[in-house]
C-alpha cells in the first residue's frame, strides 16, 4: 500500500503555537497540543492508497486538514556492460522480473479534500508523471496524468457511492514481480464507484483514449473510447472474486491515412474484454483474461486478434525473516491482424530474506519463453540485490538498492544478446 502525507500538519502546529504565543501556556495547554499533534499525525499514516490504482475517497474517511501529498517513483543509476541494458521477452512487463531490470521513473500527486455540511465529501486531483524512456521512443518531459474531481457520500442509500469525472488512472490492475498491467484503460471521462447491488459492488467508466504530441500530453481525445465495468465485493470463502468487462470504439475522429493515401476507418471496429482474479488463501491470487481486437486495452481495436492470458502469483512466508514471492503466466495471442501468433509463458522466483528492520537481502531469477510457429525466443534473468528500507519487509518503503544483474536472450535466429549489469536505485510510494 502507498501512503498519502499531509503536507501542512506543520502548519496546523504553528498555528496552534501562536496562538499559545499570546499567553504563557500551561502544562494542560502543552499536553492538549501534543494530543492533537498526535492525532493529526495518527489521522495522516492511516491514509492508505495504492497511489498507482485509480484512487476511490471512502465515505467514512475523515478529511484531514491542507493538501495530500502522494506519489511513487523509482530513479537510480544503471551501468550497462553487456549488450542489453535490459532482459525483455514477451509482451507480459519484466516477464523474466523486475528487479535490477526496470526503468527510471515516477508520478507526483496533490490532492484536497473538501467536506460540505451535509457530509458530501469531494477531492480534487492533480499528478504529474515521468516515465519518459529512450527505449520506449519517448519525446521526455513532465505528462499532465490526472486532473479530476469526485464526490462520495451524496446519497443516502449509496453512501459508499462514488462519482468522478476528469482525467485519472482507470482499470489498471497491475502485478507485482513482473510490473505488468494485464489492463489499462487511463484516460478522460466520467464514472462511479461502488455502486452496492446487494453487497456486491459495481463500478463504470465511460474514458476516451487521451491524445498526445511531441511535447506529452494533449487536452483531446484520440477518438477511441472504453466502457469498463468491475464486479467486486464477492467473497468465495477461499479469497475475493473480481469481474472484469470493458467495450471499446471509436468516431470518426480515430480514421487516418495509411502510407499509401487510404483511409483507414477505426470508427468501424470494435474490441472487448473480460477478465476475473480470485484470491487464494490469503497470499496467492489468480488472475484470467480473454480479449478479442486487443490485448491490455480495448483502445486497441487491433481487428482479428484474440488474446488469453492466465497468471498465478503470491507467497509464501517460510519464517518471519523469510519470504518467496512468485509468479507464473501464460498468454496465448492469435488472430489474422497479429504478425505472428505466438504462446508466452514465464516464471519468476524472489526470495527475500530480512536481517532487521533496516536491512535484506533479495535474489531474483526469471525465465520467460516466446514459442512462434517457426522458432522459440527465451531469456532468462538474475539479480542480487541488498537493499536499506525503512521496515526490511518486502514492501517497506522508501527503500535504497544496491544490485547485479546478469542474463542472455537468445531469439528464433538463434542469436544471443547478453546483459550484465550493476546499479543503484532508490523506490519509493507514499
Amino acid at each position: 500500500m502507498k501512503n498519502f502525507k499531509v503536507l501542512p500538519l506543520t502548519i496546523a502546529v504553528a498555528s496552534s503555537l501562536a496562538a499559545m504565543s499570546t499567553f504563557a501556556a500551561t502544562d494542560a495547554d502543552v499536553a492538549a497540543l501534543e494530543a492533537r499533534i498526535a492525532e493529526l499525525e495518527t489521522r495522516t499514516e492511516t491514509i492508505a492508497i495504492n497511489v498507482q490504482e485509480q484512487n476511490v475517497l471512502p465515505a467514512d474517511f475523515e478529511a484531514p486538514l491542507g493538501i495530500i501529498f502522494s506519489g511513487y517513483a523509482r530513479y537510480g543509476a544503471h551501468y550497462k556492460a553487456g549488450d542489453e541494458r535490459y532482459v525483455q521477452v514477451g509482451s507480459t512487463g519484466a516477464a523474466v522480473g523486475r528487479l535490477g531490470n526496470e526503468a527510471n521513473g515516477g508520478e507526483v500527486q496533490l490532492a484536497k479534500i473538501f467536506e460540505q455540511d451535509n457530509g458530501a465529501k469531494w477531492n480534487v486531483v492533480f499528478m504529474v508523471d515521468d516515465w519518459n524512456n529512450d527505449h520506449w521512443g519517448s519525446p521526455g518531459g513532465i505528462n499532465l496524468k490526472k486532473m479530476y474531481a469526485g464526490v462520495t457520500n451524496f446519497v443516502e442509500s449509496q453512501p459508499d457511492l462514488y462519482v468522478w469525472g476528469g482525467r485519472d488512472f482507470h482499470q489498471r490492475p497491475q502485478q507485482g514481480l513482473n510490473d505488468y498491467f494485464w489492463m489499462s484503460h487511463d484516460g478522460q471521462g466520467a464514472g462511479f464507484n461502488n455502486l452496492n447491488l446487494g453487497g456486491v459492488m459495481l463500478d463504470m467508466g465511460f474514458v476516451g483514449q487521451v491524445d498526445s504530441g511531441d511535447g506529452g500530453a494533449l487536452g483531446n481525445d484520440t477518438g477511441r473510447y472504453a466502457i469498463t465495468s468491475k464486479l467486486h465485493g464477492m467473497d468465495l470463502g477461499i479469497g475475493g472474486l473480481e469481474i472484469y468487462a470493458n467495450y471499446g470504439f471509436a468516431s470518426d475522429d480515430a480514421n487516418f491515412e495509411d502510407d499509401g493515401g487510404a483511409l483507414v476507418k477505426v470508427e468501424d471496429e470494435s474490441a472487448w474484454q473480460i477478465g476475473a482474479t480470485l484470491g487464494l488463501g490469503s497470499s496467492n491470487r489468480l488472475v484470467a483474461k480473454y480479449a478479442d481486437g486487443a490485448d491490455n486495452s480495448v483502445f486497441d481495436l487491433a481487428g482479428d486478434k484474440q488474446v488469453v492470458y492466465v497468471s498465478l502469483e503470491g507467497g509464501y512466508t517460510a519464517t518471519d525473516n523469510f519470504i518467496i514471492d512468485y509468479l507464473a503466466s501464460y498468454k496465448d495471442i492469435s488472430g489474422d491482424d497479429v504478425a505472428k501468433d505466438v504462446s508466452e509463458y514465464s516464471f519468476i522466483a524472489r526470495p527475500q530474506y530480512q536481517w532487521n528492520e533496516i536491512h535484506s537481502t533479495w535474489l531474483e531469477a526469471g525465465y520467460a519463453m516466446e514459442d512462434f510457429d517457426d522458432g522459440d525466443k527465451d531469456g532468462w534473468k538474475v539479480t542480487l540485490s541488498q537493499n536499506i528500507s525503512m521496515g526490511g519487509l518486502p514492501w517497506s518503503r522508501p527503500m535504497v538498492r544496491l544490485y547485479a544483474t546478469v542474463g542472455e536472450v537468445t531469439d528464433e535466429n538463434n542469436t544471443t544478446r547478453d546483459t550484465t549489469s550493476i546499479g543503484a536505485m532508490f523506490e519509493a510510494w507514499w
